[in-house]
């Protein structure tokens, strides 16, 4: 049997829950985490929408059943997505594809992020995908005779196939919510860089360019500056890739802030923001598991990684769309550096992909 370890959700994605499991508060905090653990938590039987979405009618495009898949690795690798489904949209966009890892031998974690414009690359069902990589889950729920995995599901193996590593679990996390989530635990610190000044940064509903903002430096974050900070890529320098950067630090910073034993006070609100914005197939009852792992590991132990050029660039085409096209022989490099033999890409000829359904 595959030997089973906490995954790397935890550094990301485990939340406030984890202090509850790991402290065992009072009947209080427990209540609240039953309520928002049934909604947060998703099982083979869960028929969930996007969190957040509240629309009766959407397509239940983040849902279950996701078989974890089977592997003799160690390492365990997570799905990060972070899921545009705002108001007035009647599908939704996978703005953020972050892969996470945790050796759990090492104690060592990555993070690949994948840019939303990647587009024409190989599926891992055979043939290519010629549209953006962010628009992969709508269009699957939209073509299941193509894709009978499902949307998630189909989205959870093509980034497991392009990375060269089985993806076990995800954790998708609703925009529209970000906000509420870093204002219930007091917002978040970052160090910033270099300066950003994006003046036509619309904000989250403001369909009006609102601007921000923000020196280098280290700085306390609200939840609407941490949203404009992870959302902003329009000011000068800035790009899909500086804000791919800014997602993976501002996410360890949460991550960081949760899991500080302050936090206990302000648990039942925090547990109801995530129970709205946070969908993850982690089994709650490995959270303990999973605290005891990732507790502790620096930043210095975090490789980030993001798919920027070299490793993606612009394709040759008389198209207006802006696009993103892998390079195989850079993007088999990343695979190995991260999971070393386990990647998929050990052994093959430069320059190719994983072949289809491994």
């Amino acid at each position: 049997m595959r030997r089973r370890h906490a995954a790397a959700g935890g550094v990301l994605a485990g939340l406030a829950i984890v202090v509850v499991v790991v402290h065992g508060v009072g009947a209080y905090f427990a209540y609240s985490f039953y309520q928002a653990g049934s909604r947060i938590f998703v099982t083979e039987q869960t028929q969930e929408v996007v969190p957040g979405s509240g629309d009766p009618g959407t397509e239940p495009l983040v849902a279950t059943p996701f078989a974890t898949p089977q592997t003799r690795a160690a390492r365990i690798n997570v799905l990060l997505t972070g899921i545009d489904s705002g108001p007035g949209r009647n599908h939704s966009l996978n703005d953020t594809l972050i892969v996470a890892s945790i050796d759990p031998v090492s104690h060592k974690v990555a993070m690949v992020s994948f840019p939303r414009d990647i587009a024409n690359f190989p599926l891992y069902n055979g043939g290519r995908y010629t549209d953006k990589i962010n628009s992969l889950m709508t269009y699957a729920g939209n073509h299941k005779d193509k894709f009978p995995d499902g949307p998630l599901p189909t989205l959870i193996k093509e980034l497991g196939y392009l990375v060269g590593a089985p993806i076990h679990y995800y954790a998708a996390v609703d925009l529209e919510g970000f906000r509420s989530l870093i204002d219930k635990v007091g917002g978040v610190d970052i160090d910033n860089p270099r300066p950003i000044n994006d003046p036509v940064y619309g904000g989250w509903t403001d369909k009006r360019p609102i601007g921000f903002s923000l020196s280098a430096g280290v700085h306390h974050l609200d939840g609407q500056s941490a949203l404009a900070y992870v959302r902003s890529r329009k000011g000068p320098g800035d790009s899909d890739f500086s804000r791919a950067r800014r997602q993976q630090q501002l996410l360890v910073a949460l991550a960081r802030k949760l899991s500080d034993p302050k936090m206990l006070p302000r648990l039942p609100d925090i547990l109801t923001v995530a129970g709205d914005t946070v969908r993850t197939n982690f089994p709650s009852d490995r959270l303990r598991e999973m605290i005891d792992l990732t507790q502790g590991i620096p930043d210095s132990a975090i490789m980030r990684i993001v798919l920027s050029p070299p490793y993606s660039t612009r394709p040759k085409t008389k198209s207006s769309t802006y696009t993103l096209e892998l390079n195989s022989v850079r993007l088999a490099a990343v695979s190995i550096k991260v999971f070393g033999a386990e990647s998929a890409y050990v052994n093959l000829a430069p320059g190719t992909f994983p072949p289809p359904g491994e």
